[in-house]
């Protein structure tokens, strides 16, 4: 019946019993709703209804020490800073995921009181808060690391929490190095490195994009980690005055050997969020004129996550209209 309903055989033998049903789109493009997947969409409605036991039941399947996707859903959950803190407190053999979700959410919630704007942008009292709430987040992703020292998402919410504070490459090497001991080839350890190396970000031009070379090149064929170099050039767009600039032959010969290394090479493996692989590449493909962003929309079946093109005025137009144009 949902397999109808929604253009797609989910009842079909082989199809994941724990996904979404896609929503039909008057123009085919639909955002990716808690990963797709029902029983994330379970532990962000507990999180939202301040439901800690619901929200532990729920991610009874994951690692959220090692699972950077699931991490995210809960720590985009508004009202979640309001009641975790009572998990933390009380809950003694859950404290370190209860420090591990509240400690993510207050950087984010840190960024919502900063937002986006360039620094000199930022007043005063949206600094003040900022750090309020970075603060708060060091100390309980440090004691959860502490709790937890096989887990990795602490050390790449660490090295967001040092980059908003201006802590020093010093200091982030050290973060970051403690999350790639646990995993070499961590992909959002990497970008998260990446977008400290941003000229915006202290960093030097062109000194990202070799990282995410050098990164790549030590990776197996069909690794996640093609996506840090479709990132460098995205952020080399982000950086630039010229809208243009990604409209040059090597660039789009780099991508597209880098796109069939990584999310199209058949040892590639779809886990919960591959999604969010294919609209990096379908970004950083389309804004250099690449034919192989056909392939990676025609994969995506109208599938849009926000990042990486809430760069974009309009994140969710500008993927249609790419989408359209091919």
């Amino acid at each position: 019946m949902f397999g109808k309903l929604f253009g797609r055989g989910e009842e079909g033998p082989g199809a994941d019993p724990h996904a979404l049903p896609v929503p039909r789109r008057k123009n085919g493009v639909h955002p990716l709703r808690a990963l797709g997947d029902r029983r994330v969409l379970a532990a962000v409605e507990a999180a939202d209804a301040g439901d800690w036991e619901g929200v532990k039941e729920a991610l009874a399947p994951f690692d959220l020490g090692r699972d950077h996707q699931v991490l995210g859903q809960l720590t985009d959950v508004d009202g979640l800073q309001d009641w975790i803190g009572l998990a933390v407190e009380e809950d003694k053999e859950h404290r370190a995921l209860a420090l591990l979700i509240s400690g993510a959410r207050h950087i984010k919630w840190g960024w919502e009181a900063r937002t986006a704007a360039r620094a000199v942008h930022v007043t005063q009292e949206q600094w003040r808060v900022f750090r309020e709430r970075l603060d708060i987040a060091e100390r309980q992703l440090f004691e959860a690391a502490e709790l937890r020292p096989d887990w990795i998402t602490p050390w790449r919410q660490l090295l967001t929490s040092a980059r908003g504070m201006s802590l020093g490459p010093t200091v982030s090497e050290a973060r970051r190095d403690a999350g790639l001991r646990r995993d070499p080839l961590d992909v959002e350890i990497h970008l998260e490195w990446l977008y400290r190396l941003q000229p915006r970000w202290g960093g030097q031009p062109g000194e990202a994009l070799e990282f995410a070379r050098a990164a790549f090149a030590a990776a197996p064929d069909g690794h996640r980690l093609g996506c840090v170099v479709a990132m460098a050039y995205v952020e080399e767009w982000v950086e630039s005055d010229d809208g243009d600039c990604l409209q040059q032959p090597r660039i789009r010969t780099e991508l597209r050997q880098a796109a069939e290394r990584s999310i199209l090479h058949h040892a590639y493996e779809r886990r919960l969020g591959w999604q969010g692989d294919y609209n990096i590449f379908a970004m950083a493909l389309s804004l250099a004129g690449s034919s192989t962003a056909s392939n990676v929309f025609r994969e995506l079946e109208g599938t849009y996550t926000e990042w990486p093109w809430t760069y974009m005025s309009e994140p969710q137009k500008a993927y249609a209209g790419f989408r359209k144009a091919l």
